[in-house]
């Protein structure tokens, strides 16, 4: 384990509250010396600008951290999980983009963190489709906020507002809620009496090969990119619109920003959905172009 590792897990013996102290006493960077620990880090590998850099984004690892205490792991785990996924963003991190690494390294972070919760917790509970994963991540909190608690059956309108949102079939919020309300289960469990099947004869298995697992690691970052690039040539106010309301962990209200604007609520939503046009047609107009290449 490298040095910088040792520096973000908790010590023995230590408390949380112990390590959020320490968290709190590493100083924020200015931007000026966050692009030059940067540069000092991808051009010689220097480890001092590696550890200022991390240290300084301690606060937001925590922060992202708490996030998924609901999941009931280790929390000192989920933290260095998302170190990993914050040393991963500095090495990728362009700052001619224009944005802070804050912003970059949430990307990494809470992917880091999502990756190690689906690792821990039962395939059988979780699956493996996009809409399962979807509802995995989100229903205890919709459940929270539509009723106030997480335990009980959701009502007919509950699961058309959940579908509505994460756009998933109604018997992917049902069963998804059924699995994460049950105790966890066994891949060798039962699932009827006729036949004897197990849970793992209906699993299909879609694990990628190697190969699949680079391609759609590049896809990731291909479009990771030109969402940046595409945020970094429009006027200010619509970038930070866009990133406050559909990139930051904490979404500012269409209220909240159209005061700072100075504009209606409502102009505010128009500009939102304005911008993401405008980057979904940069997407797909540059996949189309690589596919004419191709």
């Amino acid at each position: 384990m490298t040095e910088p590792y040792k520096l973000f897990l908790y010590k023995n013996g230590d408390s949380q509250s112990n390590f959020l102290r320490e968290v709190r006493n590493y100083p924020m960077l200015t931007e000026a010396e966050e692009m030059k620990y940067i540069s000092a880090w991808q051009k010689k590998s220097d480890p001092k600008s590696l550890h200022a850099l991390v240290t300084s984004h301690l606060r937001l690892v925590v922060k992202l951290a708490n996030g998924f205490r609901r999941y009931g792991l280790n929390q000192e785990d989920l933290i260095s999980e998302g170190c990993v996924g914050m040393m991963q963003s500095i090495d990728r991190f362009d700052p001619d983009k224009g944005f802070r690494l804050s912003t970059y390294a949430k990307w990494w972070i809470r992917a880091a963190m999502q990756e190690y919760i689906m690792r821990s917790w039962s395939l059988v509970r979780i699956g493996t489709t996009v809409g399962q994963k979807k509802l995995f991540f989100n229903l205890r909190r919709m459940k929270h906020e539509l009723s106030g608690t997480n335990e009980g059956q959701l009502s007919e309108d509950d699961i058309e507002f959940i579908m509505d949102q994460l756009k998933v079939a109604k018997h992917e919020v049902m069963a998804m809620d059924g699995r994460m309300s049950s105790p966890d289960s066994s891949l060798n469990d039962i699932v009827g009496d006729e036949d004897q099947t197990e849970w793992q004869d209906r699993l299909i298995d879609e694990s990628n090969s190697p190969e699949d697992s680079v391609a759609a690691y590049q896809e990731r970052e291909f479009q990771r990119n030109l969402v940046f690039s595409a945020l970094d040539d429009l006027p200010e106010r619509e970038r930070e619109i866009f990133i406050t309301r559909r990139m930051n962990e904490e979404k500012s209200t269409l209220s909240e920003l159209g005061q700072l604007f100075q504009i209606s609520p409502e102009r505010v939503r128009q500009i939102e959905h304005s911008v993401f046009s405008k980057i979904q047609k940069i997407v797909v107009e540059e996949h189309q172009h690589i596919a004419g290449l191709a």
